[in-house]
């Protein structure tokens, strides 16, 4: 008895990965912009998994109002109880930024992480809001070739670490602009005159510490951007001619106050980002390594981070001890690529970071900086408790004895003494190389005769 070949069942179309009803998330917690990417992705997650969408929208210091996502998020249906609205730009400044400015961190040497730091804090407060909210999911806007991806990611697994993340970037098929204006005309959000005529010749990012550019025409590494695409610093050509001379007074390693006044840690960099844009500090344009692979070029606006690591270096370079220092040097790209592939949260940051909090405990003193045109020059370094730098000392003047010059004669001796036995090896060898060359030659010559008169007799 032949077997009848049943249909294909037909499913409704869907650009979300099939799930039972039981894997669905019920409510999901979405970082919330406001604006058409995020607005979509709300729409999105509500059509595609039919849950409840709580919004959460942080304000790092964009310098753009946020209060409005509040009035978006009502109109796409969201319960004023599920929408979260904070201000964070002390907590951000305070337990990531100035941690991470403790170990003086670069990524490849150039990079001060604007956006990387954000993120983990970012996915802290999604997942204590997943908690709060009893949500079983968190969403974001980052696309599936960014780093940003793998940041909130490793940030909410390592907090909570069942949770379920939706990133629709991997998973819908709205992979260009055209299709996401017809998303929002279909599902009615709206899209304002820049964003439908082409908007930005680039994408930015910006918060408390940085502004990034990237995308669009900067995708060509060879494209010199126009001065107008910078926002928080002049020009150095366009900076004013007269230097300007600033004074950080660090506690354990942080800014405390500036030229006298007491400030929060939020406070100091808002007035070192308006100090130093004004005097064209802190502009960097980058090809970097992404963690997923890929390079990509991006340009950083960062004059407040520019000067606390100047600054930082300073009040290090009198309170540190050498190897203490040399220590931290060796460390700090581990540390660095650390926060900019993902893993403030990890067990070797955390690590890493004792060590270095450690270290500040003798990071006390004032700094005076000269802000001229771009630069910083250090005038001026004072530690009344904590210096190491003695004058009595290393003063080239009379020492009355402090430090005995002939001392220098033996530790330069014993320093040295691994080269001179290596010398002396290497002598050694050159001189028995030349004593069997010189015999060789010898015996050459010697046997020379023997062979012209055997050749001779043949004849």
């Amino acid at each position: 008895m032949s077997k009848t070949k049943k249909s294909p069942p037909q499913t409704k179309p869907t650009t979300a990965p099939a799930a039972s009803a039981a894997q669905a998330p019920k409510r999901v917690v979405l970082a919330y912009s406001g604006g058409l990417d995020t607005s979509i992705i709300l729409k999105w997650l509500q059509d595609e998994y039919g849950c409840e969408v709580v919004t959460f929208t942080a304000d790092i210091g964009q310098g753009e109002e946020i209060e409005p996502a509040r009035a978006k998020a009502v109109k796409m249906g969201i319960k004023p109880e599920n929408i979260f609205i904070e201000d964070l730009r002390e907590e951000f400044v305070r337990d990531f930024v100035f941690p991470m400015f403790r170990a003086n961190a670069l990524y490849e040497g150039e990079y001060l992480l604007g956006t990387s730091i954000a993120r983990p804090l970012i996915a802290k407060r999604l997942v204590e809001i997943a908690k709060k909210t009893k949500a079983d999911a968190i969403s974001h806007g980052a696309t599936g070739k960014g780093n940003d991806q793998v940041r909130f990611e490793l940030g909410a697994y390592a907090l909570m670490p069942n949770v379920k993340v939706i990133a629709p970037w991997r998973e819908w098929d709205l992979l260009s602009r055209e299709k996401l204006l017809a998303y929002a005309d279909q599902h009615g959000i709206p899209v304002d005159f820049k964003k439908r005529k082409g908007g930005a010749p680039y994408s930015m990012d910006a918060n408390l510490l940085h502004i990034s550019y990237e995308g669009g025409i900067l995708e060509d590494p060879n494209f010199s951007p126009e001065d107008n695409m910078w926002r928080l610093t002049v020009s150095p050509e366009k900076a004013p001619n007269k230097p300007q001379i600033i004074e950080l007074t660090y506690k354990h390693g942080d800014v405390v106050a500036i030229d006298g006044k007491a400030m929060s840690p939020a406070e100091v960099l808002t007035h070192l980002n308006i100090v130093g844009g004004k005097h064209g500090i802190g502009r960097l344009d980058k090809v970097e390594n992404r963690y997923v692979g890929m390079k990509s070029r991006g340009c950083y606006e960062t004059p407040g981070g520019t000067i606390l690591l100047t600054g930082h270096r300073a009040i290090e370079s009198i309170t540190l001890d050498r190897e203490v220092l040399a220590l931290k040097e060796d460390l700090m790209p581990r540390y660095a690529r650390l926060i900019y592939n993902g893993y403030w949260f990890s067990p070797e940051r955390e690590l890493l970071q004792g060590l270095i909090d450690a270290s500040q405990k003798t990071a006390n003193g004032v700094v005076r900086l000269k802000l001229y045109k771009g630069t910083i020059m250090c005038i001026g370094r004072e530690s009344l408790t904590d210096s190491l730098f003695d004058t009595k000392i290393s003063t080239f003047d009379d020492d009355g004895g402090a430090y005995n010059q002939a001392d220098a004669g033996g530790f330069i001796k014993l320093n040295a003494l691994r080269m001179r036995i290596a010398g002396n090896l290497k002598a050694a060898r050159a001189q028995k190389g030349r004593t069997t060359s010189s015999t060789a030659k010898k015996s050459t010559s010697t046997r020379a005769p023997a062979k012209a008169a055997k050749k001779s007799r043949t004849h």
